[in-house]
């Protein structure tokens, strides 16, 4: 099977890369063309998977197909902005039809939850990598960012952090659950659903933001840099879900909720004017901490103490200690 053949059949008949609001042109030019409403700007990222970094190698496809794409769509909605297409570079070893056809479901399922729309890309030989580059549009000036931070907000989360480094235990074999406790702990791992109406939702609420896929103290310590402040986190309060708790107890998910990654959530902070509204429209908040002057992010027990965690979150190029 040739490339254009390989993408004619499993990619450009996909729903996701039929004609979609935004898109002047998809699939089958050099370039697809993009339109903006007056006053909107365009929010641009890219993410790369690569076999036995990011997912197992031998890993069910079409469930790799919905997380390739939800952890790029996840970025998009850290910014509060509105998905309008997405190009897919896929290196692969070898042209397997089986597999590429359950990937491209995986992938067409996403991409019509998040709205976005397949609009081009590149195939080519090699070790299994994914590469995929979100757009989305978001009203000028309006972006969320991670530089807005001040003393005073509340920290706060879009819901049970861990349950996607509690499912790595699984994903690898190296422990089992009953399905009650597997089943959500999994579909987090496999099928994150990007909080992208919660980012629109937080457009002009919210001071700084960003998702959370290195870990909770990781990735706030990004908000705290870019922001000059402080970031105080109490460890009670960070919520954990039932089906965590009953794969590995109190301690071990306290440690995957601050420091596992994956969670694909939103984390931010926001000034407390903002909270009563956000709750009244039934919006997943949970306050974890608050920001104050100073710099860098602190852990508290109950008492106000300063707790020196064991990790604190991924990083490619070094220890998840450093």
């Amino acid at each position: 099977m040739g490339e254009f053949e390989l993408i004619r059949r499993f990619f450009a008949a996909a729903s996701c890369a039929q004609p979609a609001e935004g898109v002047a042109r998809g699939i089958g030019d050099d370039c697809a063309l993009l339109d903006l409403p007056p006053g909107e700007q365009l929010a641009v990222s890219t993410d790369t998977l690569v076999a036995g970094v990011h997912f197992p190698v031998s890993c069910d496809p079409f469930l790799l197909g919905q997380r390739a794409l939800a952890v790029s769509a996840s970025d998009l909605a850290a910014m509060g902005a509105t998905p309008i297409g997405f190009t897919l570079a896929l290196t692969l070893p070898t042209a397997d039809a089986d597999w590429l056809q359950a990937f491209a479901r995986g992938l067409d399922v996403m991409a019509r939850q998040c709205r976005l729309a397949l609009i081009g890309g590149d195939t080519t030989r090699g070790p299994l990598c994914l590469t995929l580059t979100v757009f989305g549009r978001v009203p000028r000036g309006q972006a969320l960012t991670r530089d807005g931070a001040r003393p005073g907000d509340l920290l706060c989360v879009g819901g049970d952090l861990g349950d996607a480094a509690g499912a790595l235990e699984l994903v690898l074999e190296r422990m089992s659950a009953p399905e009650e406790v597997a089943a959500p702990l999994l579909a987090r791992y496999w099928s994150p659903q990007p909080q992208l109406t919660l980012g629109q939702a937080l457009r002009g609420r919210a001071s700084a933001a960003l998702d959370i896929s290195d870990g909770l103290l990781a990735d706030c310590g990004h908000i705290a840099n870019a922001s000059a402040v402080a970031l105080k986190i109490e460890a009670a309060r960070v919520p954990l879900s039932p089906a965590l708790l009953a794969l590995l107890g109190e301690s071990r998910a306290v440690e995957c909720a601050l420091g596992g990654g994956d969670d694909y959530l939103l984390a931010f902070t926001l000034p407390e004017q903002h909270l009563p509204a956000l709750r009244a429209e039934d919006w997943p908040v949970r306050v974890i901490g608050r920001v104050e002057a100073g710099e860098g992010v602190q852990l508290l027990d109950a008492a106000g103490r300063v707790i020196d965690p064991p990790a604190r979150g991924y990083q490619h190029f070094g220890s998840a200690g450093d």
